[in-house]
């Protein structure tokens, strides 16, 4: 039986991006000295590394489903992330043909697109 599908992302500032997803409210558990796990629940969550291949971080896009995307967008601003995390960056709702989103990216330039379907 299946449980959960988590995807690895890298890290420029292990620390920082730790911080970060904490600030956020993921929870960490750590796995090792390179790697931790960040979990909202036991079914959402991902893996966290001590690791920077540019490239790859710069390609790294994750996909968070929310109920309430304006709710969810006013947490975030009120976590003031953006005056902590000089990297960070935050966009406005975007309407589309499938639903509704809006992009965060962690202080290395993770992508998350943080959004609600139509369907």
């Amino acid at each position: 039986m299946l449980k959960s599908v988590r995807s690895f992302i890298g890290a420029k500032d292990f620390s920082e991006s730790c911080n970060f997803y904490k600030d956020l409210g993921f929870k960490e558990v750590t796995i090792s000295n390179n790697m931790s796990y960040f979990k909202i629940d036991e079914k959402l969550g991902f893996y966290l590394q001590k690791a920077f291949v540019k490239d790859w971080v710069d390609n790294s896009m994750l996909f968070l489903e929310v109920d309430d995307i304006e709710a969810y967008l006013k947490k975030i601003e009120a976590l003031d992330l953006l005056s902590k995390y000089k990297k960070c960056r935050l966009s406005k709702i975007l309407n589309n043909d499938w639903g509704r989103e809006f992009f965060l990216h962690d202080p290395s330039g993770i992508l998350w697109h943080i959004g609600c379907f139509n369907y």
